[in-house]
């Protein structure tokens, strides 16, 4: 039960009627981010005495003058937080540039928090002001006294003071952010002088149009003024209101909240120094949020908790009405000596998969059905329930799909494992811990009943980020996003390395992507792509990941690009985004359009027996994937492999890997850095030998053999390669690519045994053939010897060759690319 229920149960328990129904929608719009004010104080809250000195009557107009002041504080409020935010647009533009005024982070952390804030005291004061207007209106055409305190009456505003305390957590972030905030003002005005005269000129009109000036730092303090003053003018409000009138109950249940929050806030900075460790350093907490944590293959949502010493995982437990609700300890590993480690889980039991899938189908059409009753045709009993149950689906859906594992090993041999959803939330909380474990902290035995109780008041996350709660807004993205992954650079040391790409929003579709795991190089290429349907997105998180056999991957960069449909087309457009030290170039473009419910995982096509034009075309390249991949690792680990290419690897293997690259690219790499390397050898041979037609097309067949018959080893050259440039752009940069590799191959024939003439034996047959079997072009009977031989010294002359071009890989993107390089 959140708070907006319990304050409901409470008003019910007063024998207060329910408002209308405006007042039950916005109760579910904002249940679920309500839940965390439900208060965790052992002590019976006081409240303020009404005023029974005084008439009904005169306590109501007087309620009616505090309102008003109230309306005039909040309007001078949002224009000082109107005046704090005018420069953070300018601040975050110029963090984009070469000579930054502020970094990103360091704008981030001056206005945490604000803009949110700005939000919510913008729709209370929207709200208080439409009810005042109704109410001076009422007045104006009631000309009869009685009408008049009948009007005042009438007027009830204790719901939206009940939804403004609601919000009170987004000020818990902003208080434990704004030392941060003043540290990084003080720091940048004595040593920017830019950023200097911005904070030290900041100016307000006021409503005399007295135009006040102010420091930045000043107007930082004004929310912490503000959040301190809630609970006395929720006290002056509660003394001028009636107890027989409905917004009495809901008054004492949002000062009981404001209280609750204010306790916190005070006991959240005494628990952070309640404990000292051995070292000097006090228990603080450093980071929360909410986590999949699995135990005897059964998930569950949980709570996670870092301290500077400690692991603490609890359990949101609801108490019955009319006691409180509490954490509840679930497990805890100290940090001294805890070793880590993630995986990607993508196996998961068929049926597991079924239900996902089905569950993301349901949410679809029961968001869709909620978006076409915008104007409540179905009823607000329909849409509440239709809420709830979308945010139950939701938490299910958050619980069970998450495949990124991490695993936690205490030295006393206890381990806990870990879900999540992202890679880059997952590598957060892997650097926090690191960086903490690093320190050699000292764990103290922690009282455990003490630091759960705390967790209620010292919690930075409030709950579980929910998707379908939030409001409709036309400027996220909503269709098809496409990312070329092409190169990094900045490498310290030659690597096997792929990019991992999440993009957020609703869990309908797909979230996470990741290119196949280059070659070990300074400078891995893939020229990938991956597309997403999105709906509501904001923001693209892009990894760098290091892998090597038989350890850990590692991620060796990050980064979040914000994805506006303002910044980006149904063109590419070629990017250049910094994760950390390596440099990643990729192109993105977006076609907006309307999603279909999501169905079953697209399966992606075959490559082997299909076209080799429409592979390339498929995959967006010149030369297929597959063929890149195992001429790759050939190289990795097989050039000094004595008969590379004649001795062929197991059929079991080569079929396993045949039916992986027509299933599933990723995992075929993967299997194949693991295979043996004839089978790797093996299945780059099967998939020439499969082409329905062949690498050099048939057509071209008599007029090689022809040029055999020119004896000036340099003039058949020349008519071969003039012959070559006449095939399709996939075909002949791909026997490019393939003919280089094979002159490296022999390169190294005093170890694998290999020479040209080898190699064109073995790959001769497969990558030329003759028109018809058997058949000149003139019907004449031909030796099939004769074909072999042929097909052999067309390869063998090719490869003699030292003046091939190189192979484009790839050159899809350029094209359609816009003039500049942008540089994230």
């Amino acid at each position: 039960m959140d708070v907006y229920q319990e304050a409901l149960s409470y008003l019910e328990s007063q024998h207060v009627a329910e408002a209308g129904g405006d007042i039950l929608e916005d109760v579910f719009q904002e249940e679920a981010v309500s839940c965390f004010l439900s208060p965790f104080s052992s002590e019976s809250i006081d409240f303020p005495d009404t005023l029974t000195s005084c008439t009904r009557e005169e306590m109501l107009e007087k309620k009616l003058a505090v309102l008003r002041g109230i309306l005039e504080s909040e309007e001078v409020y949002l224009r000082e937080l109107d005046t704090l935010l005018t420069p953070m647009k300018a601040l975050q533009a110029s963090a984009r540039t070469s000579q930054p005024v502020l970094s990103s982070q360091q704008v981030q952390t001056v206005f945490y928090q604000v803009p949110e804030l700005r939000d919510v005291h913008q729709s209370f004061f929207s709200g208080l002001k439409a009810r005042l207007s109704a109410h001076s209106q009422a007045e104006e055409m009631s000309s009869a006294q009685e009408m008049v305190m009948c009007s005042n009456y009438k007027l009830e505003v204790g719901d939206l003071f009940l939804k403004m305390v609601n919000s009170l957590g987004l000020y818990g972030g902003f208080i434990e952010n704004y030392e941060k905030a003043v540290e990084v003002v003080r720091k940048c005005t004595q040593s920017n002088p830019r950023f200097r005269t911005l904070a030290e000129s900041m100016y307000i009109n006021g409503a005399d149009k007295v135009r006040t000036t102010y420091t930045l730092e000043a107007l930082l303090y004004k929310p912490l003024d503000r959040v301190t003053k809630t609970t006395l003018v929720l006290r002056d409000l509660l003394k001028t209101t009636p107890v027989e009138h409905k917004d009495h109950a809901a008054l004492q249940e949002a000062l009981r909240l404001s209280q609750s929050f204010l306790s916190g806030v005070n006991e959240s900075s005494q628990s952070k120094r309640e404990v000292k460790l051995t070292h000097g350093m006090r228990r603080q907490l450093m980071r929360d949020g909410f986590v999949v944590d699995e135990s005897e293959g059964v998930r569950s949502l949980r709570h996670l908790f870092l301290y500077t010493d400690l692991l603490l995982c609890t359990r949101f437990k609801h108490a019955a009405r009319g006691k409180q609700d509490q954490y509840r300890f679930s497990w805890y590993l100290p940090l001294a000596g805890l070793r880590l480690r993630w995986v990607t889980d993508h196996e998961r039991p068929p049926d597991t998969t079924v239900r996902l899938q089905t569950l993301r189908t349901k949410m679809f059409l029961l968001r869709q059905q909620l978006h076409q009753n915008v104007k409540g045709t179905r009823g607000l009993t329909w849409t509440a329930r239709s809420r709830k149950k979308l945010e139950q689906m939701e938490l299910l859906l958050l619980t069970h799909s998450p495949v990124y594992r991490l695993d936690l090993h205490s030295p006393s041999g206890k381990s806990h494992t870990l879900f999540f959803s992202s890679l880059y939330i997952l590598e957060e909380w892997r650097d926090s811990i690191h960086k903490l474990t690093a320190e050699n902290i000292e764990t103290i035995p922690p009282d455990l009943l003490t630091l759960t109780s705390a967790c209620v008041k010292l919690r930075m996350t409030q709950q579980p980020h929910l998707h379908c709660s939030e409001a409709e807004d036309e400027t996220l993205l909503c269709g098809t996003v496409s990312v070329a992954i092409h190169s990094a650079s900045g490498l310290q040391e030659p690597a096997c390395v792929y990019m991992c790409v999440e993009v957020d929003g609703y869990g309908f579709y797909d979230q996470q992507a990741q290119t196949h795991s280059s070659v070990r190089s300074l400078n891995p290429h893939w020229d990938q792509e991956l597309s997403f349907q999105v709906d509501g997105a904001q923001k693209m998180m892009v990894l760098c990941v290091s892998q090597s056999n038989g350890q850990d991957d590692t991620v060796l960069g990050k980064t979040t690009v914000q994805l506006e449909s303002k910044s980006l087309s149904s063109r590419w457009r070629r990017q250049t985004l910094q994760l950390g030290q390596v440099e990643v170039t990729l192109s993105l473009k977006y076609c907006p359009h309307q999603l279909e419910a999501p169905g079953s995982p697209v399966q992606q096509p075959p490559v082997f027996c299909v076209p080799i034009e429409k592979v390339a075309q498929q995959e967006g390249v010149l030369v297929p994937h597959l063929v890149r991949c195992c001429v790759e690792e050939v190289e990795r680990r097989g050039m000094d492999e004595v008969g590379i290419y004649r001795i062929s690897g197991t059929a079991t293997d080569i079929s396993s890997l045949k039916a992986a690259f027509n299933s599933n690219l990723r995992e075929a790499v993967t299997r194949l850095r693991s295979a043996e390397v004839n089978a790797v050898s093996g299945v780059l041979k099967l998939y020439f030998r499969e082409l329905p037609e062949p690498l050099i097309p048939t057509d071209l067949f008599q007029s090689l053999a022809k040029t055999l018959d020119i004896q000036d080893l340099n003039s058949r050259l020349v008519s071969m390669l003039s012959l070559l440039q006449s095939c399709p752009d996939v075909n002949r940069n791909t026997f490019l690519y393939l003919v280089h590799h094979l002159q490296r191959v022999a390169q190294r024939h005093d170890v694998n045994k290999m020479t040209l003439l080898n190699l064109a034996t073995v790959f001769g047959p497969s990558l030329l053939r003759p028109p018809v079997a058997g058949l000149e072009q003139n019907g004449a009977t031909v030796d099939i010897s004769q074909e072999v031989v042929i097909q052999v010294q067309v390869v063998f002359s090719y490869l003699q060759s030292n003046n091939l071009p190189e192979a484009q890989t790839s050159a899809l993107y350029s094209s359609d690319t816009e003039d500049e390089t942008t540089h994230m």
